[in-house]
């Protein structure tokens, strides 16, 4: 099991850009194939980029270009870089980590895109 604690949420101006982090606790991290969702207000949740236990990653198609997500596992530590910001990536920002059946969840950060 793996315990994620994420950083680094915020208040952005437009265009402004933000790094996100999500410590992950316990074991076998690098087994993990790690991953960011978000959920707007009155929105469902929905993923935003993840990466697999290598470095192959997968973005939205609304993040694509301007979201880079990446790992280091000898820190235990998966990043969301965050450029380019519009108001419309305001949300609650998720880590999560899946390893065989398991699937386990940060608390969560605010990322709130205003001028």
């Amino acid at each position: 099991q793996v315990q994620l604690v994420e950083s680094g949420g915020g208040l952005v101006q437009p265009g402004g850009s933000l790094s996100l982090s999500c410590a992950a606790s316990g074991t076998s991290f690098s087994f993990y194939i790690m991953a960011w969702y978000r959920q707007a207000p009155g929105k469902q949740r929905e993923l935003v980029a993840e990466i697999t236990t290598g470095t192959s990653a997968n973005y939205a198609d609304s993040v694509k270009g301007r979201f880079a997500i990446s790992r280091d596992n000898a820190k235990n530590t998966v990043y969301l870089r965050m450029n380019s910001l519009v108001p419309e990536d305001t949300a609650v920002y998720y880590c999560n980590g899946v390893y065989g059946r398991g699937s386990y969840w940060g608390q969560g950060t605010q990322v709130t895109v205003s001028s």
